[in-house]
């Protein structure tokens, strides 16, 4: 079966973005944080969005300025397969998408028994909200950046009903991110 996970950064008080969707708190570059990015962007892999997200990364990963910030992520993002979740999408345009505008639950069901590579949801709050309390997020991987917005969009916002996990692994940062992975206590 193939494992789905959560790639996500999220600020002190939890949001994943701004109440205007901005996430550029989240961009704290130095050496040790591009090694880890672009060493994480090697693992391959399907990449799971929702509309927003899927806007957003189209909207950078494709462009000269991405290739010459960062080029390794910037092929890997364009290269790997891509899924995205909309209801509202007419076509996704960017190299190796496909849309999806079922189920979602039902579709992730289905992927995950279907042979080939792991699954990473990259921000997508919506959709991890939706598919968390299905139980088929397999490990969160959260990077908590030392910033507090006040307010903003959380990556859980909508649940019905607590989510408990157990902590797996943790690593700091040099420029304040911690990495906290989880995975679903059973």
């Amino acid at each position: 079966m193939r494992k789905l996970a959560v790639f996500n950064q999220v600020t002190l008080d939890g949001c994943i973005a701004d109440e205007n969707g901005d996430m550029s708190w989240a961009r704290k570059y130095d050496a040790e944080w591009n090694e880890f990015v672009q060493g994480n962007a090697s693992g391959g892999g399907e990449l799971l969005f929702g509309r927003i997200t899927y806007d957003l990364m189209v909207s950078y990963w494709p462009t000269p300025l991405a290739m010459k910030n960062n080029p390794a992520v910037a092929e890997r993002m364009n290269n790997l397969p891509k899924v995205v979740f909309s209801r509202t999408l007419e076509k996704a345009s960017w190299n190796n998408t496909k849309l999806v505008k079922g189920n979602i639950a039902a579709e992730v069901r289905n992927m995950k028994q279907a042979p080939g590579p792991g699954m990473v949801i990259l921000g997508s709050g919506s959709i991890v909200a939706q598919l968390a309390p299905e139980r088929l997020i397999d490990e969160y991987q959260i990077v908590v950046n030392p910033v507090a917005l006040g307010k903003g969009k959380g990556m859980f916002d909508g649940i019905k009903e607590k989510l408990t996990l157990k902590l797996t692994k943790t690593r700091v940062f040099t420029n304040g991110n911690v990495l906290l992975c989880y995975e679903p206590m059973a």
